[in-house]
């Protein structure tokens, strides 16, 4: 069964988002379909009502996509309420490579992803360095607060 499935990410600023999160994944805006200038002439020739159209809404990218076509389309959907509790479900970049590369690797591999993603707005929670273990991650927020792994 080839199952494809799209992540939904409620936010208020799909724009500031998208513009995170398409560096840190390796991902790309997505474009409009095809004779289309914005999403937002795309919804309106389906007749997607103007009310369901905020202003802005369309005007920019607001998902990215896996540009290799492996990665799962990323939506940000702009949403009235703010985020209010602890993330039930979060993602795990993973620079590192595993438990085969030398731990002293592994850690710079995470901090240096870690200080790009901080340089685009996100903030560190934690280090997680349990040198007994071998494990290294650092817990981050992005900047609508949604947590996110280093690993």
């Amino acid at each position: 069964m080839d199952t494809r499935f799209q992540l939904t990410v409620d936010c208020a600023d799909p724009q500031r988002m998208v513009a995170f999160w398409a560096p840190a994944l390796d991902y790309v805006p997505e474009p409009p379909p095809e004779g289309h200038a914005t999403w937002r002439a795309y919804w309106q020739s389906l007749g997607v009502p103007p009310e369901e159209l905020p202003p802005g809404a369309g005007d920019l990218p607001e998902s990215i996509v896996d540009p290799t076509g492996r990665g799962p389309r990323i939506w940000f959907q702009a949403v009235p309420e703010a985020k209010t509790i602890k993330n039930r479900f979060h993602l795990d970049l993973k620079p590192g490579g595993g438990r085969g590369v030398p731990r002293d690797e592994r850690i710079e591999r995470v901090d240096a992803v870690v200080e790009q993603v901080v340089a685009a707005g996100a903030t560190v929670l934690r280090v997680n360095d349990d040198p007994d273990s071998g494990h290294y991650a650092v817990a981050l927020l992005d900047p609508e607060g949604n947590e996110f792994d280093v690993v």
